[in-house]
């Protein structure tokens, strides 16, 4: 059954800067149009280059003489706590919101607000697992080591995963003591400002954080700040490149997390019935949204045809609809310029020599909203442009191998390393795969995203990382104080 319900969210009219709800400096909006039906549901300020200079006038006077980056590390743990909880308090709302503007199902939502829930929680305990100050002795001295926090921190996040995405950044920067002006895409800014009202509600002191929506050219405007200390910033390789060369100009620090283009390795042995569905859904689900995506399937060659009709029945079982309805499995796109990309690298496919298999259009019973139907491509060759670059769509190839040395090769052939999954029977042989293939977070019979501990890319998948002690780490500066 399909959902008939009107689309409508809660529109906002004031921007968060430095703790307070404040107006915009000019009448500029951003216009959410909901995938799911194409039709506009709520509306939110746009900020402008004024906008970002308040809010980061306000991070700087926060950091250099507020109280944030001189509590004690428990102190403001028991301030992130407070988040958690807000943020756990919204989840279905806020999952709810996720589903209407960006069109994720009810299971898919759910799971990223529960995954930024434990981003809190997690970073509640990094205090107690982390050396903010070491003695040290050496040759002819002895000192102290001391990490302080970085001071500012812009925080770019995408439209896919808005909430948990900027969790993963914004509870660590907290937890260091930094302070942090976060800039949601447009395409996603409601749950954004939701986020918005649980800091609120966790009272942060003055200053600390700002949540402020904003177009491109303004989010260019605000990494490029003079008082901006750090970047962290999570969307595509061409614009993580720029966003590079931002940071370049005046040396800023600098986490990149960017594209994938993440390859399974079905070794010979295994059973296709224990681990096929989960695999399938590690590269369609969210309509392969997810930067992370298992798109790339390498398989034996003698098995290949029995691994292409197991997936087709996977991805023919697959309902595609409205996200609203419980069956749904696959929800649209997010915008139609990501529509309009993902079937033209079908297109694409077709006239590389690939083999379609299923799919490769938009479901014939959805007249409205952004849609695209599961698609898989077989007899690709690695060396193909569906196999080489990033689609973020429900999009698979399947790649023959003839021996695992070729198999850890072709997953190593991309410009991207950040994830990959390896399945085999013999376990041993799993965990020899996966320690050869360059990728930053890697998966042993399974498909996973682990979001409390070490998160990010090899090659143009990124730069640092984010997640556990490591991407807490990345808030800090290290000072040496030299004793006599």
């Amino acid at each position: 059954m399909t959902t008939a319900t009107p689309i409508q969210l809660k529109s906002y009219d004031k921007l968060f800067i430095g703790g307070s709800w404040v107006e915009p400096s000019s009448d500029a909006v951003i216009e959410v149009i909901s995938p799911i039906n194409g039709e506009v549901i709520a509306t939110v300020p746009e900020a402008r280059e004024a906008d970002m200079d308040r809010a980061v006038a306000a991070a700087r006077k926060a950091f250099d003489e507020g109280p944030w980056p001189r509590m004690t590390p428990a102190e403001r743990a028991e301030i992130l706590v407070r988040v958690g909880n807000e943020v756990k308090k919204r989840t279905p709302e806020m999952a709810e919101a996720f589903t209407l503007e960006l069109g994720a199902p009810a299971a898919v939502s759910t799971l990223f607000h529960q995954n930024a829930v434990d981003m809190w929680d997690d970073a509640a305990t990094f205090h107690e697992r982390f050396a903010f100050e070491e003695e040290r002795t050496w040759k002819g001295g002895h000192g102290r080591v001391v990490r302080e926090p970085i001071g500012v921190v812009a925080v770019v996040v995408p439209w896919n995963g808005p909430v948990a995405t900027g969790s993963l950044k914004i509870s660590p920067a907290l937890a260091a003591g930094c302070t942090v002006v976060l800039k949601p895409a447009p395409e996603g800014p409601v749950t954004m400002m939701m986020l918005a009202e649980a800091l609120d509600a966790a009272g942060l002191p003055e200053g600390v954080v700002s949540v402020v929506p904003a177009g491109r050219e303004v989010g260019d405007y605000l990494v490029s700040h003079p008082d901006v200390d750090k970047i962290s910033f999570t969307g595509s390789t061409a614009a993580g490149r720029v966003v590079m060369s931002r940071a370049a100009e005046r040396i800023k620090r600098v986490t990149l997390e960017l594209g994938g283009k993440s390859a399974a390795i079905i070794a010979d042995d295994i059973d296709l019935d224990t681990f096929l569905p989960g695999m399938v859904f590690g590269g369609i689900g969210h309509s392969g949204q997810v930067c992370a995506a298992l798109t790339r399937i390498i398989v034996p060659r003698e098995r290949q045809e029995e691994v292409v009709e197991a997936i087709k029945a996977v991805m023919e079982s697959v309902k595609v609809g409205d996200p609203r309805d419980e069956d749904t499995v696959l929800g649209p796109l997010a915008a139609e310029r990501q529509q309009t990309r993902v079937l033209d690298y079908i297109e694409l496919g077709k006239r590389e020599g690939a083999r379609l298999v299923t799919g490769g259009g938009k479901p014939a019973h959805l007249d409205r909203g952004w849609y695209v139907e599961p698609t898989l491509f077989a007899d690709v060759s690695n060396d193909m442009r569906i196999a080489q670059e990033e689609i973020f769509g429900p999009v698979l190839v399947v790649i023959p191998f003839d021996s695992i040395d070729e198999a850890v090769a072709i997953a190593n052939d991309s410009d991207y390393g950040l994830s990959g999954s390896v399945y085999a029977k013999d376990e041993e042989l799993a965990q020899s795969i996966a320690r050869r293939v360059r990728t930053g977070q890697i998966s042993v019979n399974g498909y996973a995203m682990c979001v409390v501990q070490p998160f990010g890319g090899y090659k143009q998948s990124g730069l640092g990382r984010e997640g556990g002690i490591e991407g807490f780490d990345a808030f800090f500066e290290t000072k040496l104080i030299q004793l006599p």
